[in-house]
């Protein structure tokens, strides 16, 4: 069985791969044939290139950048274990246990550290006041997981915590949760902070910081949503970038669960999407603007990332008007000058994504609005991270009047082809796609609109050798068509509505086994 699933999987990748290099030449082919006709000449290639996203190609060429120089640096480093006793100074070290947790167990400190038996282990320093590397085992972390109404899903994730960390370093807070959340996380022995009136996650997360006093008491705090669920390798992962005393905050890498046995049709089509999408941004994006020499990355997922508590006391974690916590969060981060952010795949959590389209246009709807409160509230300021903010910002606004305008085009121009007599008797409306179709027939717009978004999800289905995603690819454009017109409607919506940052949990599934 195995050795068939492998080899069901290599001819699944083979075939996308033939599949998006036909379909990209065939393009590329036809739209500068119709480039060429134009007389656009070189500015009609750059409007080609928009198709696959000048921001995602720019970042790939970084990536690929930070991955060759990382992979010197890893040919040039000491061995691994004298790079240990280095860092070590040559001696074991062991964790203590001092202090009463609110569950009745004890806060972790790391031997050798600066905490004390009040405050916890934080940064290690010099005598003259600088910031060193620790060795991973010292770093201590608290895990927040903030929650409303989350009964389905909430045990799944506080045992996926469990599964790497003590309890009493596990910190729950229900949002004035009307359902069994809050007894549910009692029953498992972590520390339960309930409330009683709706404060918004950031609000709930701004609240269990200051009851327990996490950011005195932890190195960093890990914050992780009710409906996700930590790899085995993550903490491991996330030490290890936090050795780095400049990282101020360790991005999760977002997986999408993949359970289409649990899901209906579009629900598989969502999560599909959702896998795509992050793949390409995580992989094609993210992963450049987080290299250390360009540190511009916009977004610490708020699903499971970490901060350092340093970086964290100086966050202003809820703020007024906003609708979500992470784009804020990320923007202080760089605003402050508190350090970098750090993203690696070594940090995976899966997260589960809405089981309805209704589910998904709010959530995809909170999720923009949000960005642009928090363009709104932070402003433009000088610094690479806004150079690089400006030209995202420049590419989502242009690439979705575009594409909403030639979607319009090409239902104009469907009319015209298979309904003529509609059109027939207004002159103003037959004369306009006389002219439209001139320049832009019905299968200019096909191609142009359909081929390359179909091209990537060929190179996910060879990514991730699932052959369902090469049905599943056909009914993504609707889902591009409603992120292109949310991406424009919540940029006047950000400047002209406060929101008090409430939320209402979307449909669950109980979550066991994500991958």
């Amino acid at each position: 069985m195995r050795i068939a699933r492998f080899i069901g999987g290599l001819l699944t990748g083979l075939i996308a791969l033939v599949l998006a290099v036909a379909l990209f030449v065939y393009w590329f082919d036809f739209a500068s044939t119709m480039a060429a006709a134009a007389g656009i000449g070189a500015l009609g290639y750059v409007f080609l290139w928009m198709a696959f996203g000048l921001n995602l190609l720019l970042w790939t060429v970084v990536g690929l950048i930070r991955l060759a120089e990382g992979g010197a640096r890893a040919a040039l480093r000491r061995r691994p274990e004298d790079r240990r006793r280095s860092v070590t100074g040559g001696r074991e070290r062991q964790r203590l246990l001092v202090g009463a947790g609110a569950a009745g167990g004890a806060a972790p400190m790391a031997e050798g550290g600066t905490g004390s038996a009040e405050t916890g282990a934080v940064d290690t320093v010099t005598p003259g006041g600088a910031l060193v590397a620790e060795a991973p085992e010292d770093i201590t972390l608290a895990v927040i997981i903030p929650a409303h109404n989350e009964e389905p899903v909430i045990d799944a994730a506080i045992s996926s915590a469990l599964g790497l960390f003590d309890r009493w370093d596990v910190y729950v807070v229900s949002d004035s949760s009307r359902d069994a959340t809050a007894d549910i996380a009692a029953r498992t022995g972590v520390n339960v902070l309930e409330l009683l009136t709706n404060r918004g996650k950031a609000g709930a997360i701004e609240a269990v910081i200051e009851e327990f006093s996490l950011t005195e008491n932890y190195d960093g705090v890990l914050i992780l949503d009710a409906d996700t669920e930590l790899d085995a390798g993550y903490v491991e992962g996330a030490k290890r970038q936090l050795q780095d005393p400049g990282v101020a905050a360790v991005a999760g890498f977002v997986v999408s669960e993949w359970k289409p046995g649990e899901r209906g049709l579009v629900g598989r089509i969502i999560s599909a999407y959702r896998d795509r999408l992050y793949f390409m941004l995580q992989y094609f994006m993210r992963f450049g603007q987080t290299w250390k020499r360009a540190n511009v990355a916009f977004i610490v997922p708020g699903f499971a990332s970490v901060y350092r508590s340093r970086a964290l006391r100086e966050i202003t974690v809820n703020p007024p008007g906003l609708v979500i916590e992470d784009f804020n969060m990320t923007f202080e981060v760089h605003h402050k000058r508190l350090g970098r952010i750090s993203m690696r795949p070594d940090t995976k959590a899966y997260s589960q994504d809405p089981f309805t389209f209704g589910d998904y246009r709010k959530q995809v709807g909170r999720w923009t609005l949000g960005f642009w409160q928090t363009v709104r509230r932070h402003k433009v300021w000088p610094s690479l991270f806004w150079a690089a903010l400006a030209l995202y910002i420049v590419e989502v606004v242009l690439v979705s009047v575009l594409f909403l305008v030639t979607v319009a085009i090409a239902l104009f121009v469907l009319l015209g082809t298979f309904g003529g007599e509609v059109l027939a008797g207004v002159p103003f409306l037959s004369d306009g796609f006389t002219a439209v179709t001139a320049f832009l027939p019905l299968t200019a717009l096909a191609i142009g609109l359909l081929v390359p978004d179909y091209v990537l999800t060929c190179v996910m289905t060879m990514v991730r050798r699932r052959p369902s995603y090469l049905f599943y690819g056909l009914f993504f454009f609707p889902i591009r068509i409603v992120d292109s017109y949310l991406a424009l409607r919540m940029i006047p919506k950000a400047w002209t509505a406060e929101s008090d940052g409430r939320w209402s949990s979307p449909t669950r599934v109980s979550q066991r086994d994500p991958r």
